[in-house]
């Protein structure tokens, strides 16, 4: 072990390599970087998987030297672990996590271990139930249009400890699930931002929402007074947990129901950012693809973060303007026999259907069903009178979806996409929109709600 390493690991605490091995558990994105990471620095490494291992990933770990198994999980090796990195995909609940937590041996996530490692760069976490992909998005793109040296990571896809291992940056832009922060020892972002706080995910938490807004607030724990927290003042369930806890960091609200001194807020179709010296404003009309109320949240929240970078107002708005959306979020897909159809299949909780409909100005129809996880649907209730002219339900159990709305707007149920968009189509009229907006998750009939948008791209453009 060379000098620089073993001074890193007495600073923090780090477990010695030794003659331990440590184990990854779970060999996806996250867990093959955390494997790249811990190796670089000389550790035993040793990657379980009770799956089949994609090939790029295989071939990674093969390259790297890196022991792993695929199928199973070999109990006795992993139980005698140094510790433990666990993909945030694995629940609790599994008996092989509950016998490891037992034996007493440390379990953390991967950003726990990216952030041992990250140096002296500085961190900005985005954490949230909706919106996260979309503000971390965000964010990075104004930092690179003012010429930062950073790199996004984290739950939008690129492992952040594979980032530090192989190409480093000063700065990492990092979306954050509540399923990572579960697991972190002394992970602290220079700037944390919460978004929101909705019931979801709820059977990761024993169907209790204190646990899960707990999850969400770990992001700050470790704070200190050098550092920033972002967060929605308008969000009942934050303020009202803030009140019954303490933290550190310097607190920077954003609202649209009234003026803050010093965050960001909206009066008269003018955004309002101060959280340095130099204060920004912005015309909301002038957010091309970051329509709707949900989009001027997540706007304020990055231009508070990129605000505290001390980046110039001038780059914010620039970057602001042409900011493109993400796909599979409020994505436009096309015009046809003037109809125009909107990807949103990213949108798996009802709080994010709310926000797309809130959006729409225009007649919709509806796609609408999956994977119910324990769906109220009387939150979008209103705006389906408001907004929708007809629901197509995309599922195998469309039962809840129809009984909430039978007595509002006609119903259709489909059980493939081809079905679903050409149903949608034919109940569209001309100047109508076709809104791909789940509200629930995809595993019924996708792999997963990247698939399901892009067979709605697909099928759209056979019509």
């Amino acid at each position: 072990m060379n000098n620089e390493v073993k001074n890193i690991n007495q600073q923090q605490n780090f477990p010695s390599q030794g003659t331990g091995v440590f184990v990854v558990l779970g060999a996806g994105e996250s867990g093959v970087g955390a494997a790249l990471l811990w190796k670089q620095h000389g550790y035993n490494v040793f990657v379980s998987d009770a799956g089949k291992i994609a090939d790029k990933y295989k071939k990674e770990l093969q390259e790297n030297g890196i022991e792993f198994e695929e199928g199973h999980h070999s109990e006795e090796k992993i139980l005698s672990a140094t510790e433990v990195m666990k993909s945030p995909g694995i629940p609790d609940k599994v008996e092989l996590i509950k016998k490891i937590r037992a034996k007493n041996i440390p379990v953390i996530s991967e950003i726990e271990l990216a952030y041992r490692y990250k140096g002296d760069s500085k961190i900005v976490a985005t954490t949230g139930t909706n919106g996260k992909s979309t503000t971390t998005s965000l964010i990075y793109h104004i930092c690179k249009t003012a010429g930062l040296d950073c790199a996004l990571v984290g739950n939008i896809g690129y492992s952040f400890a594979k980032q530090i291992a192989e190409a480093p940056k000063a700065l990492y832009v990092a979306e954050i699930s509540s399923f990572q922060l579960d697991d972190i020892k002394t992970f602290r972002p220079d700037i944390a931002i919460l978004l929101n706080i909705t019931e979801d995910h709820l059977d990761r938490y024993n169907y209790d929402i204190e646990n899960y807004i707990k999850s969400k607030f770990r992001i700050i724990e470790n704070q200190t007074a050098a550092d920033y927290f972002i967060y929605n003042l308008d969000d009942e369930l934050i303020t009202a947990h803030l009140k019954s806890i303490s933290f550190h960091s310097t607190p920077l609200p954003f609202s649209m129901k009234q003026e803050v001194t010093k965050g960001a807020y909206i009066k008269d179709n003018q955004m309002m950012i101060k959280a340095q010296e130099e204060r920004v404003t912005m015309n909301i009309y002038d957010f091309v693809a970051l329509k709707g109320k949900h989009n001027q949240y997540n706007t304020m929240a990055a231009g508070i973060a990129a605000s505290v970078l001390d980046i110039r107002k001038e780059k914010i708005r620039e970057a602001v303007q042409t900011f493109e959306s993400l796909e599979h979020r409020m994505e436009f897909v096309a015009t046809i026999r003037g109809v125009d159809f909107i990807n949103d299949s990213k949108g798996t909780n009802l709080n994010s259907v709310w926000f797309a409909l809130e959006s729409m100005t225009k007649p919709t129809v509806l796609i609408l069903g999956g994977v119910d996880k324990g769906n109220d649907y009387s939150m979008i209730e209103e705006l389906v009178k408001e907004k929708v002219k007809a629901i197509v339900c995309l599922g195998l159990d469309n039962e809840k979806i129809i009984n909430a709305f039978k007595d509002t707007v006609p119903i259709t149920e489909t059980t493939s996409m081809k079905d679903a968009v050409q149903a949608a189509y034919s109940l569209a009229d001309k100047g109508d929109v076709v809104l791909l907006s789940p509200g629930c998750s995809s595993f019924d009939l996708f792999k997963n709600y990247m698939e399901r948008g892009e067979q709605f791209k697909e099928q759209v453009k056979e019509l």
